[in-house]
């Protein structure tokens, strides 16, 4: 649609997830614009990310060093693990300020459609964390879709045989602020499911 150079650049930016074409075009268009020098921090910020940043050799998170902050922090509590499917899930996580614990990235979740079965996930290595001694809670956190619900079923089959073990799943419902005619069934059911007794 457009001359070489900018429809490369169109069809590249396209190619990220989340950007469709128009958003796609806008982008290409704002860096047509753009101050040089806006470029070449954009540039360089691009080029230090595949450099420098590489994934956890513990946990499997987004890390500067060899091991993310978070495996680092001795404060942490190594006793429970929290899976979750990708480093963005931690990001999420961890804005909660609820979970003192330690994480495990997985680095996605079963999706035979996608050809991702359990090989293809960070499963080994966890089940090696869970080995250890003083580990004795795991906490599924993957999402609450199709993919996520298999991997946690998976993952709660292999779990099972370890002593002393719990597993944990977060729980669903119904999100804050949410009205019941716009829940779907999964959603609503979960949230009769997990419903608790309430104090006067």
């Amino acid at each position: 649609m457009y001359e070489g150079p900018v429809q490369d650049l169109i069809d590249e930016l396209g190619r990220l997830p989340g950007i469709g074409p128009k958003s796609a075009q806008r982008i290409a268009f704002h860096l047509l614009t753009a101050d040089p020098a806006d470029l070449t921090r954009l540039q360089a910020a691009l080029q230090r990310v595949k450099d420098e940043v590489r994934f956890c050799a513990v946990c499997g998170n987004v890390a500067a060093d060899e091991t993310c902050r978070i495996c680092a922090d001795p404060a942490r509590e190594d006793a429970v693990i929290c899976v979750v499917e990708e480093p963005k899930d931690v990001a999420a996580i961890e804005r909660t300020r609820e979970f003192r614990g330690k994480y495990h990235v997985l680095g996605g979740a079963i999706s035979p459609i996608d050809g991702i079965g359990p090989d293809q996930l960070r499963i080994a290595p966890l089940l090696t964390r869970i080995a250890a001694p003083g580990v004795r809670e795991v906490i599924l956190a993957t999402d609450p879709n199709l993919e996520g619900e298999a991997t946690a079923t998976y993952l709660t089959r292999l779990l099972q045989p370890f002593p002393g073990l719990t597993v944990t799943r977060l729980a669903s419902g119904l999100p804050v602020g949410g009205d019941l005619e716009y829940a779907d069934e999964v959603t609503l059911g979960r949230a009769f499911a997990g419903r608790r007794s309430v104090d006067a």
